[in-house]
């Protein structure tokens, strides 16, 4: 007999949450804001709607249905089904977040503080969970499902990373990182820079598009469902044995960008959790390209 779909709901510690931890009191938490001219009334009442939304959406699952709940904090070790649907109940990132565990089940962004999110990934409201859920049930014919393009690093030992915006590859403070880049249809070019961005359409909204924007850069950037990414050089440095010929460009399907590390430690990691990096040191290699499957956000 086939297991009943599970709604796993995703969501994140909300910053009054966090307060109450830091500073032990509501006292204390309101004093610390209002002596940096902060309001806790306002930190609360955010709190309160994605509270309303994350019960909200919590009984709107169908009776039949199994349900789990996980922090943000808790995704790594949390344990997905093939028969899961993923609601993320919060801000676009958590989208994100969750992305990166995922082995192509369906996933309904809600957003709990509809003005204050872009809405780019989560789309819905909190009413709209329930028919949401029995939709995507039904069949994808009865649903638009977006397919989202996903970026992919793996390393010479076989370490792996995904995400949904984008890979850093790059020193983990302010040094400099040095590496031989190795970019499609062209010679391996030997570079000091401030680390190499590689971002997916979805990212092409975010920290990939502020690179573009603050170099000028005419290279088109990927819509959100191409299976193209894009890559750009963080201020590369010219010296006799460092070059700026190749700081940016777009990868296809098959392609690949690959970095020789060439510092005692670099790091990769993907949609700014850098606590879930991957250790690089020197004479390793790391290739980032498209990843095998993407997200499946319901549209």
């Amino acid at each position: 007999m086939s297991l009943a779909p599970r709604a796993v709901i995703v969501h994140r510690t909300t910053e009054y949450e966090e307060l109450l931890a830091r500073h032990g009191t509501r006292g204390q938490a309101a004093f610390h804001l209002s002596a940096r001219g902060g309001s806790l009334d306002e930190v609360r009442e955010r709190h309160e709607r994605t509270v309303r939304a994350l019960a909200e959406v919590a009984g709107a699952v169908p009776l039949r249905w199994r349900q789990a709940r996980v922090e943000r904090a808790d995704l790594d070790r949390f344990l997905f089904g093939p028969e899961d649907v993923v609601v993320v109940v919060g801000q676009d990132g958590l989208v994100a977040n969750a992305a990166k565990y995922l082995t192509g089940q369906p996933v309904v962004g809600i957003d709990s503080d509809p003005g204050r999110n872009p809405g780019v990934l989560v789309r819905h409201r909190p009413g709209d969970a329930g028919r949401l859920l029995r939709s995507v049930v039904a069949g994808a014919a009865r649903t638009g499902v977006d397919l989202l393009t996903m970026a992919e690093a793996v390393t010479d030992d076989g370490q792996r990373l995904l995400a949904l915006n984008e890979i850093y590859v790059g020193p983990p403070g302010h040094q400099t990182a040095r590496y031989t880049l190795h970019a499609p249809a062209a010679p391996p070019e030997a570079q000091a820079s401030s680390g190499v961005l590689v971002g997916t359409g979805t990212g092409a909204t975010g920290w990939l598009r502020s690179l573009w924007t603050q170099r000028s850069s005419r290279l088109p950037l990927p819509a959100a469902t191409d299976s193209r990414l894009a890559w750009t050089v963080r201020e590369a440095w010219p010296s006799p044995t460092t070059g700026t010929s190749r700081v940016e460009g777009l990868l296809a399907d098959d392609d690949t960008l690959r970095l020789v590390v060439e510092s005692d430690r670099l790091v990769a990691f993907g949609d700014g959790m850098e606590s879930d990096a991957l250790e690089l040191t020197w004479g390793q290699s790391v290739r980032v390209g498209v990843a095998g499957a993407g997200l499946r956000l319901v549209g």
